[in-house]
């Protein structure tokens, strides 16, 4: 706290709260799911690694008729295609990948990063809350020099073969992540193109769908309670 706030300065009373401002940032800010990006890229250059992934997919299979059972097949790929990488070697393989990635075109929503940027050039607080791993986010946001925001995104951790998913912030994962680093809503505005994200988008005075579909909108509303604010973003 400041010596003017603690003294009970009157314009320091007055002095508005900085508005926090949430993104989303697979289809939001980027065009598809990034980390799944990453794992197919680690199977095209080890394609060894599908001899380890496709019996454990096949074993795992009857699990994909349950959406819980369909993520645990997922997160069996990903592990299987990090099978004997360690941080440091992990660090630089998804500082490879998002260099290669960024270069794609239209690969990021220009008018997303036109936002963020604008959010930035406000004064916002501005943080980028994702399911995607840490490092490939922040790779990708170093490869066109985006900063001036924050990151809440998923954690790897190393294991007995490799390194595996330690925290995966997705669904209602993301505000208990957002408040363990230190922010507590209410925020301003989020932005999300799921309706996985309404815990998130819950608190927030101005909630925004993104490139959704009619049904996705629909979910969203009905997890939420109130109408939201739906964007077509390029």
């Amino acid at each position: 706290m400041s010596d003017a706030a603690r003294e009970g300065d009157p314009a320091a009373a007055r002095a508005p709260a900085c508005r926090i401002v949430l993104f989303d940032f697979d289809g939001v800010l980027i065009r598809g799911d990034s980390f799944a990006a990453f794992v197919r890229a680690r199977y095209r250059q080890s394609p060894w690694r599908l001899l380890l992934a496709v019996p454990l997919v096949v074993l795992a299979s009857p699990l994909a008729l349950a959406r819980r059972g369909r993520w645990r097949i997922v997160r069996l790929l990903a592990r299987a295609s990090l099978l004997g990488i360690g941080e440091t070697r992990y660090r630089d393989l998804a500082a490879a990948f998002a260099r290669a990635h960024a270069e794609r075109p239209r690969i990021f929503l220009r008018e997303g990063i036109t936002a963020l940027r604008r959010h930035v050039a406000a004064g916002d607080r501005v943080i980028v809350v994702t399911g995607c791993d840490q490092h490939v986010a922040r790779g990708l946001f170093d490869a066109i020099g985006l900063d001036g925001f924050e990151l809440v995104a998923s954690r790897l951790e190393c294991g007995w073969f490799g390194l595996r998913t330690g925290v995966h912030c997705f669904g209602a994962r993301k505000p208990r992540e957002l408040a363990t680093a230190g922010f507590q809503p209410p925020w301003t505005v989020a932005y999300t193109d799921s309706a996985a994200d309404a815990p998130m988008l819950r608190e927030a005075e101005d909630a925004v769908l993104v490139n959704g579909t009619p049904q996705t909108c629909r979910a969203l509303e009905r997890a939420l309670g109130r109408s939201v604010r739906r964007v077509e973003w390029a």
